[in-house]
């Protein structure tokens, strides 16, 4: 499981915050629409920070549940065994796609950069697709009764304000 989690860790995250948004930064680098980095001083700067510790810390929280209360990991070569309805989990169904998309405005912030909104963006809406076509289908297949009655209770992208109980 420790090396499902490490690859999960290189190539999902690893790819949308990393190699994506560093490729959008070499590429455009130079040109007008390539942004202006935030300086220290900046409210820019403070809210990128903060978005970005948010953003991590949300991830992390997730992937430690699945871990240790899913008996899995994130990536889908190594899902959890086991339904997780704890913690963010009881107020959306995609909180750790929420800490990825609160890094992403942090990046995005912090390097001055429309276009890694933009990625930002086709994120979102590819993972949206994701979602609804392939993985909550799968989802119901593993967890049957018990996921159907989680997803009619638990919004997939507005937190609710009271955290489900399941009991």
């Amino acid at each position: 499981m420790k090396s499902a989690l490490i690859k999960g860790i290189v190539i999902l995250p690893g790819t949308v915050l990393v190699f994506v948004p560093s490729l959008i930064l070499w590429l455009s680098s130079g040109s007008p629409v390539a942004g202006d980095p935030a300086e220290r001083a900046e409210g820019r700067w403070w809210i990128g920070l903060v978005l970005a510790v948010a953003g991590f810390m949300l991830a992390a929280w997730t992937a430690r549940l699945f871990l240790t209360l899913g008996r899995g990991t994130p990536a889908p070569w190594a899902p959890p065994r086991k339904l997780v309805v704890a913690g963010p989990y009881r107020h959306v169904r995609n909180p750790m796609i929420t800490g990825v998309l609160l890094m992403l405005a942090a990046e995005s912030l912090l390097f001055g950069s429309w276009l890694i909104v933009g990625w930002m963006l086709v994120f979102f809406l590819v993972h949206g697709v994701y979602l609804a076509r392939m993985e909550e289908p799968g989802l119901e297949h593993r967890f049957g009764e018990d996921y159907r009655r989680y997803k009619a209770n638990v919004p997939r992208w507005i937190p609710r304000v009271t955290p489900w109980d399941p009991s």
